[in-house]
């Protein structure tokens, strides 16, 4: 981007970082040093505040970043073998697994190859709504064969129930137990990502890169948690481009299945290595079946609807454009209601109630104003239309949020006459249904 707010990229990793007032809880500031620097400053100051070091790797250009830079000072400060704790997904690229073990050879890496049984959202199926890797129930299954390298137990993690089984942030504990002293988590987040991993690094002045690990998402289900852990984000103001400029840079090794992307024609904002199953994950599943046929073919029987997700995942079949239209004679909450006890299991359709409580009740924190089928409500950003997209699609890691931030007068003079239009036609339905004189 450029413009007032942004500065040009540097051709040599030089590009200073301003924050958008725009979209940043903090005042905007400008830093006169690169991004290169301030993610080496950003680790150094990692290394000497916490006991324990750890690099969370996928394989991805993020994390392989973060890898890269921490080993650097890592070895400068004598701190090599550097802990790495890989998640093996079990559905991902034979390249990906190549380049974790090119990674694993390195004597100044001490690699933790996790094959463990863990809770995955699965967003193509509405009746499995969860999936486990390496599930022991699905060997007949399985993508691939254990690797060699595999760890396959934690200590203190029960998996073989299913329906006990947690998440990866929730198990993360166990991982980092109190005889490690505090620990911190490098993660490969980047604000540039998504509104979500931008709110996340823009809450405090100081030490913005640097959170509390509570465990999952809102730490409900993480028991085992000691209170020592921490993550921290130290290339969270990086961009795509100063990512891949980088390995070019310094000749770093990186997961080549993105060069296979880049020939098959997809832009860099979609060449992602993620589990393939979530929400916005699964919107790239032809990824897979164009990059590595074989795999596809394989993923298919593993994962409940997968196949009917990857060729209808940007329809309203999952919630994505226009929403369908409410059956009259029924009230949104009513119509919600009936919504989540189709789409969803009990247990995932009592999550699902929650989280809408929890955003009806931020809207009216802040104003008593009906909400509107389709148009976003000029205060707090929400309609129907964001409700019945999460009592269809879910919002098991809170992704999805209203549509808020500064804008100028005459935008927001345009939205409350949208808002009233759109409220007037449904203030009729109401009062009909109540039995009123509309």
């Amino acid at each position: 981007m450029t413009g007032p707010e942004y500065a040009p990229p540097h051709p040599a990793l030089g590009r200073p970082y301003q924050h958008n007032p725009k979209q940043s809880r903090l005042k905007p500031q400008t830093v006169e040093q690169d991004v290169l620097t301030l993610a080496r400053e950003r680790l150094h100051v990692l290394f000497e505040r916490f006991d324990h070091v750890s690099v969370s790797f996928s394989g991805g250009k993020d994390s392989t970043i973060v890898l890269n830079l921490a080993l650097e000072v890592a070895r400068e400060l004598g701190r090599t073998p550097l802990d790495v704790v890989f998640w093996d997904e079990e559905c991902i690229y034979s390249e990906n697994v190549d380049y974790v073990r090119r990674v694993a050879a390195d004597p100044d890496v001490a690699l933790r190859w996790m094959c463990v049984p863990v809770k995955h959202r699965n967003a193509c199926s509405s009746e499995s709504p969860v999936w486990s890797p390496w599930a022991p129930e699905d060997r007949h299954l399985w993508i691939r064969d254990l690797p060699p390298e595999a760890i396959t137990e934690i200590p203190g993690y029960d998996y073989h129930d299913p329906a006990n089984r947690l998440s990866v942030p929730e198990v993360s504990g166990l991982l980092f137990p109190p005889t490690l002293g505090n620990v911190v988590q490098l993660l490969g987040i980047r604000a540039d990502e998504s509104l979500i991993r931008r709110a996340a690094v823009s809450r405090r002045a100081v030490d913005n890169y640097i959170v509390k690990d509570t465990g999952g998402y809102g730490g409900a289900n993480n028991l085992q948690h000691a209170g020592n852990v921490w993550k921290a984000y130290p290339i969270y103001d990086w961009r795509t481009e100063d990512v891949w400029l980088a390995p070019k840079r310094f000749g770093w090794d990186y997961c080549r299945v993105y060069d296979l992307m880049d020939k098959l024609g997809f832009s860099p904002p979609r060449q992602r290595l993620a589990p393939p199953f979530g929400e916005e994950p699964m919107q790239r599943l032809d990824q897979y079946h164009q990059c590595e046929p074989e795999l596809w073919d394989r993923m298919v029987y593993r994962v409940p609807g997968a196949a009917t997700a990857k060729r209808y995942s940007r329809t309203e079949l999952y919630a994505f454009g226009e929403v369908p239209e409410k059956p009259p004679g029924i009230t949104y909450e009513a119509w919600l209601r009936d919504l989540v006890q189709a789409n969803f299991p009990p247990k995932e359709a009592a999550q699902v109630s929650k989280a809408i409580r929890s955003h009806l009740r931020m809207h009216y924190r802040k104003t008593a104003d009906l909400l509107a089928p389709t148009a976003d409500h000029p205060l707090t950003g929400y309609s129907w239309s964001f409700f019945i997209k999460i009592a269809m699609r879910g919002n098991f890691k809170d992704r999805r949020q209203p549509n808020i931030g500064r804008r100028p007068p005459e935008q927001v003079q345009r939205m409350h006459e949208k808002y009233r239009a759109d409220l007037a036609p449904y203030l009729e339905e109401l009062a009909a249904l109540q039995g009123d004189t509309p």
